[in-house]
């Protein structure tokens, strides 16, 4: 790769892949890969669907690379896209979202470790309110976007986002310290 290609900026790359520069948008798929399959992977995605639904979503990014403004950044566009074609994916696979349903109903085991990372947190969330929340705060999906792309009401939506959020933010939370020997109740 050469260094010229490195020092360009993103807008410029996809200008120059719209017409044609494959070498460019390579560029931007060396950049940009690994955040587009990490959001799908906290969207629920096993790593071999996230790697296809992302290698989807360049593809397609690379098609319509003529749309892409430089209005918000490329990652975000093609963030917006790999959610998208994920939805997609799950709505087809329906019985999925009855497995994972069933599973998610018997809850998680949760082991009490010291360190807990988004991902694990993100598990123990519903499927519908791990995708509200990775939609909304992953690929950057406005409420009435994800309700439109869920074929939910949009209240639906940020109630699940709200819930999931308060969730994440408790599960998340530091273990307070120094309770040893007091009394945790003054009456």
């Amino acid at each position: 790769m050469s260094q010229d290609l490195k020092d360009r900026h993103d807008v410029e790359l996809a200008a120059q892949a719209a017409a044609g520069g494959r070498r460019e948008f390579g560029e931007l798929v060396r950049r940009h890969g690994s955040a587009v399959r990490a959001l799908l992977r906290r969207m629920g995605a096993e790593n071999s669907v996230a790697d296809d639904v992302a290698q989807d979503a360049f593809i397609q990014a690379y098609q319509r690379c003529a749309e892409f403004r430089g209005e918000g950044t490329f990652l975000a566009w093609v963030k917006r896209i790999a959610a998208r074609l994920y939805i997609k994916r799950r709505a087809k696979e329906a019985r999925y979202v009855d497995e994972v349903a069933a599973v998610d109903e018997a809850g998680p085991s949760v082991d009490h470790v010291a360190r807990v990372d988004l991902d694990e947190a993100l598990k123990t969330l519903s499927e519908v309110e791990r995708l509200c929340v990775s939609l909304c705060h992953g690929a950057g999906l406005a409420h009435p976007e994800i309700a439109s792309a869920l074929n939910l009401p949009l209240g639906t939506v940020k109630s699940h986002v709200k819930r999931g959020l308060d969730k994440l933010r408790a599960r998340l939370q530091p273990e307070p310290t120094g309770t040893v020997g007091r009394s945790a109740h003054v009456g």
